[in-house]
């Protein structure tokens, strides 16, 4: 037991070597850094949530050859536009949040496994839980499907547009790469009901106890269950509650500064260059960039009180790490007594 903990927390702390994260920054700094300078111009920052999502998908590939890259990052940024729609419509038919927290687990248990199976990275289902969590608890109405469709949209071509032209720079192949799939047996079923439940059990706590943010809940329960094993999973939980604390305590410090609008788009830009130097090395160090960027672009995009947002990014994300990991530590007993079985 002693030598268990003690792989889990040196692996909270280690840092693993650099694998050209710096291209992948500057990548992600223009992918999200542009369309919030345009939202910005024409003055729809409220728009602004949309367009960071479909964003994200310049951050899927980041290892792989560029044909598959491009690819992975076109379905996932179709996958990061469809879960926005289908959380629109949750926002706009008025839904309670139980029902929210039911089809966002359904999401999150669905795109688990096609990434399992397409073998995404980063793997899972947590940028499309951020997404379809987020735009569920936003105020919507049924024109924001278009503004959804067309900025989200637009997001996305703009980071693949972004990721050829870096491929083009480099000189890269464009060959296709050989790499048989996974398929999906017991493994992938294991943690796609893992997943499913994490999700669903964190969302429904984070509903019942806190309320407004019940999403960062299950956003924290899918990452906390991300491993491919127990101690994994353990130290992936471990990671983000510690970086989420110290990330808030800096979201604190810049909230109460009351940036103008163009300044915090800044400063998000720059933690999102910085998380992406550490997330393939130090899962913890890029949540400490991660949380603020989050608190600051929810903030341009539905202003709320400093206080609740600090409060409920806290509570909630100890809710979903705790379920998480609970969910974590049960799976892995079934599967241990069904291999004995």
């Amino acid at each position: 037991m002693a030598e268990s903990r003690g792989r889990v927390w040196t692996g909270v702390i280690r840092v693993g070597p650099r694998q050209g994260d710096h291209r992948v920054a500057v990548r992600a700094v223009l992918s999200v850094g542009v369309p919030l300078i345009v939202l910005l111009l024409i003055g729809r920052l409220d728009l602004s949530v949309y367009a960071s999502f479909g964003a994200f998908a310049a951050l899927y590939g980041r290892t792989d050859q560029p044909r598959p890259r491009v690819i992975m990052q076109a379905t996932a940024g179709a996958i990061l536009v469809s879960s926005m729609l289908i959380g629109t419509v949750v926002s706009a038919l008025s839904s309670p949040a139980v029902v929210g927290v039911v089809v966002v687990a359904a999401i999150a248990a669905t795109v688990t496994l096609f990434a399992y199976r397409s073998q995404w990275h980063p793997p899972g289902a947590l940028f499309a839980v951020f997404a379809g969590g987020a735009t569920a608890s936003l105020p919507a109405g049924w024109p924001s499907l278009l503004l959804v469709l067309f900025v989200g949209g637009a997001s996305v071509a703009w980071s693949i547009i972004v990721t050829v032209a870096f491929v083009l720079a480099r000189r890269g192949s464009w060959a296709r790469p050989t790499r048989p799939r996974p398929s999906i047996g017991p493994v992938a079923w294991e943690m796609t009901a893992t997943v499913g439940v994490a999700a669903l059990l964190a969302g429904l706590a984070g509903a019942l106890l806190v309320g407004t943010h019940w999403y960062w809940a299950m956003v924290g329960a899918v990452a906390a269950v991300g491993g491919a094993h127990v101690t994994a999973r353990l130290i992936r939980g471990a990671q983000r509650l510690l970086g989420t604390l110290l990330g808030v305590l800096i979201a604190a410090g810049l909230l109460a500064l009351h940036l103008p609008p163009w300044l915090t788009i800044l400063v998000a830009v720059a933690f999102q260059a910085l998380s992406e130097l550490f997330v393939g090395r130090n899962y913890g160090i890029a949540m400490v960039f991660i949380t603020p960027l989050a608190l600051l672009m929810i903030s341009l995009a539905s202003p709320a009180t400093p206080e609740m947002l600090l409060r409920d990014r806290v509570i909630e994300t100890i809710i979903g790490v705790a379920v998480g990991t609970v969910v974590a530590i049960v799976s892995a007993a079934l599967r241990r007594r069904t291999a004995r079985g």
